[in-house]
Parts: C-alpha cells; structure tokens; sequence
C-alpha cells in the first residue's frame, strides 16, 4: 500500500482572507436630492452687476466687459454639467472666480489710487465701496464653497459631511443631535459658505467655522485684507469729504 503523506499547509502559505470587510465611504443614496445650483449661479450674475455700476474710473476695460465674461462662462459651466462633465464645469468655475476676483482686486488698486485726489460726490465714492466690498464677499464665497470638500459634485457623492477644509459646528455634532435638529445628513451649501465670507469680511475673523486646509486659512487671508482695505481706508476717506453741516 503506497503511503501518501499529507502535510498541512504552513500557515503563512494560505490564501489569506479578512474578517472584516473594507469600508468604503458613504454616498449619498440616489433618491438624495443635490445642492440646488442657483444660489452660486444668481451670486455670479450680481457680482457682474455690481460690477457694472461702479464709477467709471473704477473700471478695468469697457462697462460690459466683466458681465459679458460672467456669461460667457457661466452658460458652458451649466451645459458641461447637465451633460455631466463634472471636470469641465469645475474648471469652468475656478476661471469664473479667478478672473472676478482679478476684476476686483485691480478696481481696489484703481479706488486706492484715485482717492487722494477725489473731489468729486462723497456718494459716488461710498457706493463703489459698498458694491466692491460686496464682490469680496461674494467672490470668496464662491471660492470656499468650489474647494471646500473637492467641490459640491463631490460633496453631492457623500452622505452627510464629515471631512473638509472648514470646521462647521455641524460636523461637531453627533448623528443623533444631527437629527433631532432636523439635520440628519447635513452637508454645507452656498449659503453657508456666504455666511462664512461674511463673517470675514466684517469681522476680519471666522465666527463659528474654524479653517482647517492651508489654502482656506491663505484664501480667508486675503479675503479679510481686500475688506480691511475698503473698510479702514476707502470707507473712512470717503466719511472725510462728507460736507460738514
């Protein structure tokens, strides 16, 4: 009789296999409803506007220039992403925000320049300062709310919100006290990263939200010097030639 000799597998020769499965992170379901669009789109179109009324020393190239570019980018942004080209509509609206914000920051280097020497209606003044710092605000919020997470078409991929470059007080919270807020599944929107810009911008400093990412500390940097400029500088010039009574 032929003896087989069986000798068991070293345990280190053995397929190996995991107890515990990979986690994967949580998508939003697909009946989830996603961030609507239009808060970002309406903010593009009144910075345009905005931009349009300014005094006419104030502006960079022809009246129309700025508003014609909005448009111009913002039509493609929505057709690349109803077609669903996510890549595409993110690029579109980083040009979007780079080139306002360069509109703005040239328009505040004009306003600096001429204040000296203004002599002209105090109400003109005031006005180009309050529509510049407007822009600041809207602008930023624009920023924060296309990097924040990857962006919203990310952010619409995730169930509820857990990582960022923001600290929001809902991320602090428990799932429970999530939902009974009424905010189970909470993730930011336009409207919280406005909240943020304009906390920045009058405060100098985040209210409730702490940044976290280098770039949102650089970013809410700048954002607060642009405001710190018009503020302490434009606004109080301008107060300076009021007529006295």
């Amino acid at each position: 009789m032929r003896g087989v000799e069986q000798r068991a597998m070293p345990h280190s020769d053995r397929p190996q296999t995991s107890n515990h499965p990979q986690t994967q992170p949580p998508h939003r379901p697909a009946t989830a409803t996603p961030e609507p669009r239009w808060p970002a789109i309406i903010a593009g179109l009144a910075m345009a506007g905005m931009y349009a009324v300014l005094h006419q020393s104030l502006l960079v190239g022809p009246r129309w220039l700025l508003p014609a570019l909005v448009l111009v980018l913002v039509i493609p942004a929505q057709v690349a992403r109803h077609r669903g080209q996510q890549e595409v509509n993110q690029g579109i609206g980083h040009t979007l925000s780079a080139v306002v914000t360069l509109f703005l920051v040239l328009s505040l280097a004009l306003l600096v320049q001429h204040l000296p020497g203004y002599k002209g209606n105090p109400v003109v003044l005031l006005r180009s300062a309050l529509m510049l710092w407007l822009i600041n605000v809207l602008v930023f919020a624009s920023w924060y709310w296309r990097l924040d997470a990857g962006g919203p078409h990310q952010r619409d991929t995730r169930a509820g919100h857990a990582n960022g470059s923001f600290l929001f007080p809902q991320m602090t919270m428990s799932e429970e006290r999530l939902a009974e807020a009424g905010q189970a599944g909470w993730s930011p929107q336009f409207v919280d990263y406005l909240f943020l810009a304009f906390n920045t911008s009058t405060a100098l400093s985040p209210a409730d939200t702490a940044a976290l990412g280098r770039w949102a500390k650089v970013l809410m940097m700048v954002q607060a010097s642009i405001s710190l400029t018009i503020i302490a500088v434009v606004a109080s010039r301008a107060v300076n030639i009021l007529p006295s009574s």
